[in-house]
This record gives structure tokens, sequence and C-alpha cells, in this order.
């Protein structure tokens, strides 16, 4: 029997990973208009906003709407380990009712992805990002592209292969690529991590080295170094080199942090067969008997 062919990449449908809290977080928070039951009663607009966005993504920043959609979440307990490495780790998230307000359409959404026969992944001791990080992995001949606006993606992006979609900013530069990512910040995806332990992440409130910015992270590590071989580069000079000497051990934590697992073990199969349509919002609600 004669050996059996490799589908190749254009023979497959495009992987579409949504980052689906922060989908929905923004969508809620950021959509137009809010968008209420016919009674006024219910805030409907973070699970409208969430489809609203799918669809229109699909529609104006793919190459393809005949994609593979999975719809990735972050685990209840999936920060735990990096919070146990650093209590600091994302201490400055908001848990105000208010800021905690989307999380009261995850069930619904769940409902309506099951519903339609489009995919999604959320298991309990892992974030989002490390989930996608591994799915990334595991098809390295497929087309993928990530829709989130988290800059911990950064570190994924290869090529033409894996892009990141991040609606919140204007049309033209949605589509972020490895290329922007080096000339707009002097380092390659690879060393992102490396780069956010110097210079810090706000969004994970890992504070980075003090009197290091982002000019001088990057010239630390021009050439592609990395942490590890920063340390006998002769580049740790003067008051900044002393004060990077100084939180090493700080810095290496911080980058485990911002490093996705890639091992995650995830159930959930890719068919590489594109996804049923996605249906319109409203169509959602209805179905959901929400109105």
């Amino acid at each position: 029997m004669g050996a059996v062919a490799t589908p190749s990449r254009s023979s497959v449908a495009p992987l579409f990973l949504v980052d689906g809290f922060n989908v929905l977080w923004r969508g809620h928070f950021g959509f137009p208009a809010p968008i209420f039951s016919r009674d006024k009663q219910r805030n409907l607009t973070g699970l409208f906003a969430f489809f609203a966005l799918l669809r229109v993504t699909l529609r104006d920043d793919l190459d393809t709407d005949a994609a593979e959609v999975c719809v990735v979440l972050d685990g209840e307990h999936g920060s735990a380990d990096r919070k146990d490495a650093d209590a600091g780790y994302k201490a400055n998230r908001e848990s105000t009712p208010e800021a905690l307000a989307p999380l009261q359409f995850l069930t619904p959404m769940k409902e309506a992805l099951d519903a339609y026969g489009i995919a999604w992944v959320e298991i309990d001791d892992a974030e989002a990002d490390d989930v996608v990080a591994t799915l990334v992995h595991r098809h390295p001949d497929r087309t993928i592209r990530i829709m989130s606006a988290d800059q911990d993606y950064y570190q994924l992006l290869d090529g033409d292969r894996v892009r990141i979609i991040n609606r919140s900013r204007k049309a033209s530069k949605r589509i972020v690529t490895d290329l922007e990512v080096l000339e707009r910040y002097g380092v390659t995806p690879a060393q992102w991590p490396d780069y956010r332990a110097l210079t810090g992440d706000k969004s994970d409130n890992l504070p980075g080295v003090k009197g290091i910015g982002a000019k001088t992270a990057a010239g630390l590590l021009a050439g592609g170094l990395s942490l590890d071989e920063l340390q006998d580069s002769g580049r740790l000079v003067g008051t900044k080199g002393a004060a990077i000497t100084q939180a090493w051990d700080d810095v290496l934590r911080w980058r485990a942090l911002s490093r996705m697992r890639r091992d995650v073990p995830v159930a959930w199969q890719s068919t590489g067969q594109p996804s049923p349509a996605l249906p319109r919002p409203a169509d959602v609600i209805e179905k959901l008997g929400m109105w």
C-alpha cells in the first residue's frame, strides 16, 4: 500500500480560535449601543455583541468565511498555578459586580454555541491562552487566526500561518503579524515573554524592572538574544544593567508567567472542516427565549 498523503494547508479550513472571555468582555463594555430585552428589564449586550463580533470578523477579517471556529474559555481555576508562583499575577483585575457582569452570559453563550454546532473548549485548570497555544502547537501546518486584543498572543505569531485579529483597532490595523511586532517593538514573537519580563505587563500586573522601558529592553534583546543569553552578553552595564541583575530571579519568574503553555491536555479534536454558519445575534437570543 502506498503512503497516505498528508493534507496540505490549503485543503483544510483555516482554524479560527476565539479568546471567548476577551471578546465577551469587550463586546459587553464596548458595543456601540446597549441591547435590552423587549421589556427593558435585562441587558443582553454581552451575548448579542459576542455573536455580532464573531460574524463580522468572519465576514471582514478572514480570507474565507469557511473557517473552523473554536471558542476558547478560561477555566475557573485556570490562573491558580500562576497565582501560586506570584501572588501579584492579575491581582489588579476588578472583581466588582459591574466588572464581572459579562459572566451572566457565559451559560447562555455555551448553550447557543452548542445549539448551532460551534465548538468551544473550557478546561478548569487552564487559561484560554494556554489552550490556544496548545492548539497552535498541535497544528503546525494549519492556517490559524486568533481573535483577541490580548498582546500575550504575540508570542504565537508565525508569518502568514498564525496571525491575530484585534477588533479594537481600526480596520486597516486589525490584523497583527510577526513583522509588525518586530517593526514596532524591536523583538520577535519568540522573544515576547523575555521582553515583557523586562518591561512589565500592566494587564497581568507584572511590574517589570524599574527604569527599563521598551527601547532599552529591545536594545538588550537585539539580534534575537534571549534572557538566558543576556547575562553573559556584556550588555548588562551601568545602572540599568545593575537593576536587571539585582532583579534577575523576578525577571525569570515574570517570563515564566508570560510564557504560554503548549502542552495542555485538550480533548477537543479539530475536524479540518468548516463550522456551520454563525447565527445572527438576534436569532440566538430568540432561540434561547431571552427576548
